[in-house]
């Protein structure tokens, strides 16, 4: 199942992606659940997955906004050098632990929005990434048990602005509008394997990312298990799980994003996520 949050006649709502569009399960869920969020934290999975089967869709994609999948989640967090790929291009070492940071809410864009620069640099890079959806609280999960807790995936540009990070990743990954997530969460019942996909990110229709989730240094199950000693996880929390090697500051000469910029990240068996990269 493919579920997504959306705008349609200026009211927030969430529903089920299908073929033809989206099925509007917040209607059908009407005085229950007010967002996504709301479902997850409920428990509610196998509730919208009932009322979405055989029904057909209530709006075409064209007609609706996408806003980003969980558009009010408790936290982000987020995983930094968590491919030894990238690790090398960057000149870093290799972590012996997960590398944690966070982003805020106000850094998140739906899919087919606009990313924006900003004006205090022109040092802003793309990093496609794997994200995680949490579908329950939960602290202290054995790594056994830890996809056990995801509700599903999704994709996540992780844009950096990279002169800023050199003296504070919090600085460097928050600036408003840079947090992409989307397009829509694929339940983790279709993707039972989360080691087992493809990465690809886009920049102008030119492939700059290319790698697969296998390549991860701390899977998924890892991150969840570190993640929730450190703190409660929550029902829609995000967590992205690091990007693979080909970044622009990797590059010689540097690859930046610029004003004009198209940007894709294409993940297997969930979807493709696009952005507009516009000047602050």
């Amino acid at each position: 199942m493919r579920l997504a949050s959306f705008r349609h006649a200026g009211v927030q709502r969430f529903g089920a992606v299908v073929e033809e569009g989206i099925v509007d399960l917040s209607t059908r869920f009407e005085g229950r659940w007010a967002t996504l969020r709301d479902a997850l934290a409920d428990n509610g999975l196998a509730d919208l997955s009932a009322a979405a089967r055989n029904h057909k869709a209530d709006f075409t994609l064209d007609a609706v906004e996408l806003l980003p999948v969980v558009p009010n989640p408790d936290k982000i967090l987020c995983i930094g050098l968590n491919y030894a790929s990238h690790v090398g291009e960057v000149g870093r070492e290799r972590p012996a632990q997960p590398s944690v940071f966070s982003r805020l809410h106000s850094t998140l864009v739906a899919s087919g929005g606009d990313i924006v620069r900003p004006s205090a640099s022109i040092a802003f890079d793309f990093e496609g990434e794997l994200a995680v959806v949490i579908g329950q609280r939960c602290r202290h999960v054995p790594r056994a048990q830890a996809l056990s807790v995801i509700a599903g995936y999704t994709c996540f540009l992780d844009a950096s602005v990279r002169d800023f990070q050199k003296h504070s990743v919090t600085a460097g990954k928050n600036f408003p509008a840079t947090g992409p997530l989307g397009p829509w969460l694929v339940t983790a019942d279709v993707i039972p394997d989360p080691q087992a996909l493809t990465l690809t990110t886009r920049l102008n229709g030119t492939v700059v990312q290319h790698d697969t989730t296998d390549h991860m240094i701390f899977d998924v199950a890892t991150i969840i298990e570190y993640l929730s000693t450190v703190t409660w996880l929550e029902p829609g929390d995000i967590i992205a799980t690091g990007t693979p090697e080909g970044v622009g500051l990797g590059r010689t000469p540097p690859l930046w994003m610029k004003a004009g910029d198209k940007v894709e990240v294409e993940i297997s068996g969930i979807g493709t996520l696009n952005v507009n990269v516009v000047d602050e």
